[in-house]
C-alpha cells in the first residue's frame, strides 16, 4: 500500500491527498517552530496548547511537515491543486512518481490550480528542461498573485527563492488563467478568497452531491492554528487579514460540515472543524490503517 497516497471521495468526485514529500522547518535556516508557526503568541501559552497536542515544547527544534497537494477526478476534469515543491529538497518531488504510481501521467491533468506563488506550491510547474510539468493542462492563479511574484516588489520579497519561483511561474504563462473574482473554475470546484499569507492566497472549494471539501491550503500552517486563528506565522504576509480569512473559512467549514484538508497538515491532512466553546476545533479523520 503506497502511504504517500490517501484516496477518498467527495459526492460522485474521486479525490486522493498526495505527497510530495516533507520539509524540516527549524534552526539554522528557520527559527523554532514555536516561533516560527506562532510569532505572536504567548510563550506560556504556546507551550500549554503544544502539550495538548502531545508536543513537548522543550524539545520542539524541528517541525517536519508534509506538503500534500490534492487531486480531484471529476469524471468530466481531472484537476491538481498545486503541484508540491521539486527541486527544494532531496526530500521533496515526491508528487509527479506517486501520481504515476496509480496510473495518472502529467498529460492526463487538464487543470492545475495554484493557491499562491511560495515554492513549496509551484515546485512541480516545470520539469528538469523548465517546460510545464502539465503539458495540456490550463493553470489557474489568482492575478494578484500573479502580479505581486512577476512585479518589483515581489523580485525584492524573497531573494533567496525568488529565482525558483520565477521560473515556475514565467514558464507556464502562456498557459495561465487569471482570476480576480471567486468563480467555479471547473464544474464543482470553486476559487475561494483567502488572502493574507500572501496577498493572492486562494483556497478550493470541491462539490458533488451534497459533499463538500474545503482546501486551505496554508491559510493554516498546523493544527493548533485552527484553535488559535489569531496566532499568525512569522511567514503570513498580513497577519491580519490571515486572522480574518481563518475565521471566514472556518465558519464555513462548520456551517456546511465540510470535510477540510490543510496543506502542511499531518498527512493526509484531513479533518473536520467543529465548534469548541466560542471557538474550533480540528478532529483529524481516522484512517483504515489506524483501526
Amino acid at each position: 500500500m503506497n502511504t504517500e497516497i490517501y484516496p477518498f471521495k467527495v459526492g460522485d468526485f474521486e479525490c486522493m491527498a498526495v505527497s510530495d514529500g516533507t520539509w524540516t522547518y527549524g534552526p539554522p535556516i528557520f527559527p523554532p517552530p514555536a516561533a516560527f508557526l506562532f510569532a505572536n503568541a504567548p510563550k506560556e501559552l504556546v507551550d500549554q496548547a503544544l502539550s495538548e497536542h502531545g508536543i513537548q515544547p522543550e524539545h520542539w527544534m524541528a517541525y517536519v511537515s508534509p506538503f500534500i497537494c490534492l487531486m480531484v477526478d471529476t469524471g468530466r476534469h481531472r484537476v491538481l491543486v498545486d503541484t508540491g515543491a521539486d527541486g527544494l529538497d532531496p526530500n521533496t518531488g515526491r508528487l509527479l512518481r506517486n501520481l504515476q504510481a496509480v496510473g495518472i501521467g502529467t498529460g492526463d491533468i487538464d487543470t492545475v490550480i495554484l493557491t499562491h506563488g511560495h515554492d513549496d506550491h509551484t515546485g512541480g510547474n516545470t520539469d528538469a528542461e523548465g517546460e510545464p510539468a502539465f503539458p495540456k493542462a490550463r493553470y489557474v492563479m489568482w492575478k494578484e498573485e500573479w502580479t505581486f511574484w512577476t512585479s518589483e516588489a515581489g523580485r525584492l520579497y524573497e531573494d533567496v527563492e525568488i529565482a525558483f519561483i520565477r521560473k515556475n511561474l514565467l514558464a507556464i504563462q502562456h498557459q495561465l488563467d487569471l482570476l480576480d473574482h471567486e468563480a467555479e473554475i471547473v464544474p464543482g470546484i470553486r476559487a475561494v478568497a483567502a488572502p493574507g499569507h500572501t496577498s493572492g492566497h486562494m483556497a478550493v472549494a470541491i462539490s458533488s452531491k451534497r459533499e463538500q471539501l474545503l482546501f486551505v491550503s496554508d491559510a493554516f500552517l498546523h493544527p493548533i492554528h485552527v484553535e488559535h486563528p489569531e496566532w499568525h506565522g512569522a511567514i503570513d504576509m498580513a497577519p491580519e487579514q490571515v486572522t480574518q480569512t481563518r475565521h471566514l473559512l472556518l465558519d464555513r467549514a462548520v456551517t456546511e460540515k465540510t470535510l477540510m484538508l490543510g496543506f502542511h497538515f499531518p498527512f493526509p491532512g484531513l479533518g473536520h472543524v467543529v465548534r469548541k466553546g466560542t471557538g474550533w476545533q480540528w478532529q483529524p479523520i481516522r484512517r483504515p490503517d489506524q483501526d
